[in-house]
């Protein structure tokens, strides 16, 4: 199976309109941004993101919200973009907010080949309505079900004609659940390795869950919020 693209353009080329995308990242950290970009310069449409948030204003999904090409928004914090919080008070995107660890555990529950989790998280509040509630050892539990995405696009350190990645530090993130529980998953890298060239303990995702894979060009690796302290006089 040939998994070596050239770009990004080649890679998401075949992600139609109305595609269901999970997009790994925690904030501005470990985004696909060469996937982004090239989504944007398609102009594919009608899509349903699944991803921790929504980017800023002029980066990340943002800048696919800037072109209305996001229907439906599946995340757990969007604090930070002004474009999200005025589709979302008029009534042009359709936003479902999910607690965190239900997130990431419904991403690991596809990735595992589950149908469904229980987790507390919710219970007795908006997430829970209209869902299933079981009690296990006198504790109150929503089923969840595991999320289908026709694609997962995920950004690592590096990665080998394999597929298999290595994510640095924090961005690994949200990265390696949306690897595994896409249909397809596509991966862009920083340093894109011949094969056998990766210590295998370093691994964090086996190449059998990457489809297509790239090395991507000009990270800008913008810090969301920036917070600094006073040195001591």
């Amino acid at each position: 199976m040939k998994k070596v693209f050239n770009n990004a353009d080649e890679a998401i080329a075949g992600i139609p309109d109305g595609a269901v995308l999970m997009l790994g990242g925690f904030g501005l950290c470990g985004i696909p941004e060469n996937c982004i970009k090239a989504l944007v310069k398609k102009g594919t449409g009608q899509l349903t993101c699944i991803s921790n948030n929504a980017g800023v204003d002029d980066f990340g999904i943002g800048l696919m919200l800037r072109q209305k090409q996001v229907k439906k928004m599946i995340a757990s914090y969007v604090g930070e973009n002004a474009e999200f919080e005025r589709q979302l008070l008029s009534g042009e995107l359709e936003v479902e907010l999910i607690p965190q660890g239900t997130l990431a555990t419904r991403c690991m529950a596809a990735g595992y080949g589950m149908p469904a989790i229980f987790t507390p998280a919710g219970v007795g509040t908006e997430v829970g309505i209209g869902k299933e509630i079981r009690v296990f050892n006198n504790t109150a539990y929503l089923l969840e079900l595991a999320f289908e995405a026709d694609f997962a696009l995920v950004k690592a350190w590096k990665g080998d004609e394999y597929g298999n990645l290595v994510y640095r530090e924090t961005a690994r993130n949200f990265n390696p659940v949306m690897a595994m529980a896409g249909k397809i998953t596509i991966a862009e890298v920083e340093e894109l390795l011949p094969s056998g060239s990766l210590d295998p303990d370093h691994i964090h995702t086996p190449g059998i869950y990457v489809h297509r894979i790239f090395q991507g060009t000009h990270y800008e690796k913008r810090i969301e919020q920036r917070t600094v302290r006073k040195l001591a006089d």
